[in-house]
């Protein structure tokens, strides 16, 4: 495939326009404090500013005690339906969980058997893309990210839409199950046109309309489409963890903020999909592997505490692995004390371990995770706790499974594009106004001057 010829372009001439970037850009940071701007959309102590209002997702990491708000365990709802009841309850009845989540997401209630097998079916019926979408669009200038490949495949599917631009709310919801389906095709597809053309087999497997979401990706993913009950029931929790995380994430609101401009369903799809691409969003856990890559490269005795303490300073003081200063993994947001989803993920990621015969590495695992919360609290001035994400276990996960790191983000989009959905199908209902927030200038008005007196 031909590449842009970037010898043409003029590198000091560039180089030195960047420079005039850099000089006229920056702002005084004092001045956020002056105008009382909240960075980032959260006010000094890290609290998101109120933006909206939601019925789809609730994440709580505090609770009232004698009128002051406290950190507390946390917590998160889908629909007002704790996800840690949710999660009790398929796993209890030993089936998929995702379908029954992305059901409860977008029309609000759980699913009775009859409706989920219903639901079920609609979405192994809308799991094809038409006849050469595969040929000419995936297999055609195929990408070494496969969020870049989801986001032009999203954007192609505009095209082969004839009710694309469409914005009643039953076409928005025809054209959103048919993502919620699509998703796991395009990823693994993508996937595989990107191994082809770097001179791999091309294994194309059709999904098995029998199977869910979850054991699609491993049957469509694998030579021999083999896997286990609990390999299944770890992607699909994952899947189920990862749909839906309130309207204020970073990828939510761009669904939020794009569909109030009345645009169409794929472009704002598309626009979330390159706020996930973000190392700060849904890049992260792959962070976490390469990490643990080096923290194991560095330390031989992995139960030797004291090493492993001296590891974890370096990363703070920016002196080891990618020398950000960041112990990737560590941190979130808004909880504090715990992420409800790490600590639901974990009890499961256990059993896995077992499984594949790699109990010393998760044992690892723990030991960081209670380490690096210690370390941090010592190195660092910090206003709340911090605790383990879930991008701390998930790329774990992902890795026992099999699983090559250029689909870590894409199984994130998978399950979120549930949540997106139905934000999106809010938006729409509720809003009419587009969404503009105010930025405050601060220079001062100035002549122009003419060309010859410059």
């Amino acid at each position: 495939m031909a590449r842009y010829d970037y010898s043409v372009i003029n590198s000091p001439e560039i180089d030195r326009l960047a420079e005039l970037c850099k000089e006229e850009f920056p702002i005084e940071p004092s001045l956020y404090t002056e105008f009382d701007v909240k960075r980032g959309l959260r006010d000094l102590n890290g609290k998101g500013v109120l933006a909206g209002l939601t019925h789809i997702g609730n994440v709580v990491a505090s609770k009232m005690v004698d009128g002051q708000s406290v950190p507390c365990d946390g917590k998160l709802y889908y629909r007002g339906v704790d996800v840690e009841a949710l999660v009790e309850g398929f796993a209890k009845d030993d089936r998929p969980g995702f379908e029954e989540t992305a059901y409860l997401l977008l029309f609000g209630q759980l699913p009775d058997k009859k409706q989920l097998e219903d639901f079920s079916q609609l979405l192994a019926d809308l799991r094809y893309l038409p006849s050469v979408f595969t040929r000419d669009v995936i297999m055609k200038a195929p990408s070494d990210n496969m969020m870049n490949t989801l986001a032009k495949c999203v954007l192609a599917l505009y095209s082969y839409d004839q009710m694309a631009n469409d914005i009643s709310i039953p076409n928005v919801l025809r054209q959103c199950l048919s993502l919620i389906s699509l998703f796991p095709l395009i990823s693994v597809y993508g996937y595989q046109a990107y191994n082809f053309k770097a001179g791999e087999s091309l294994i194309i497997h059709q999904p098995n309309p029998k199977l869910s979401t979850a054991e699609n990706i491993l049957y469509m993913l694998r030579a021999d489409s083999q896997f286990t009950p609990l390999e299944a029931k770890l992607l699909d929790l994952a899947l189920v963890l990862h749909a839906e995380h309130g309207g204020g994430n970073n990828s939510t609101f761009t669904v939020h903020v794009v569909s109030s401009s009345g645009t169409d369903t794929y472009s704002a799809i598309a626009a979330a999909l390159g706020s996930l691409k973000g190392p700060k969003h849904g890049g992260a856990n792959i962070k976490v592997c390469q990490m643990f890559d080096d923290l194991m490269a560095h330390v031989s005795d992995w139960e030797d505490e004291d090493a492993l303490r001296a590891y974890l300073r370096s990363l703070l003081h920016k002196e080891g692995f990618d020398h950000s200063g960041l112990i990737y993994g560590m941190g979130h947001a808004v909880y504090s004390i715990s992420d409800p989803r790490a600590r639901v993920f974990k009890g499961f990621v256990r059993k896995l371990s077992v499984e594949k015969g790699r109990e010393r590495e998760f044992e690892l695992y723990d030991r960081v995770e209670r380490l690096a919360s210690e370390v941090i609290s010592e190195e660092r001035r910090i206003y709340k706790g911090v605790c383990a994400n879930v991008d701390f276990y998930s790329g774990f996960v992902y890795r026992m499974l099999g699983l090559p790191s250029e689909l870590y983000t894409p199984i994130f989009a998978i399950a979120r594009i549930a949540g997106w959905s139905a934000h999106r199908i809010e938006e729409l209902i509720n809003s009419n106004k587009i969404i503009r927030p105010a930025y405050k200038a601060i220079d001062d008005p100035r002549p122009y001057i003419a060309l010859a007196d410059r």
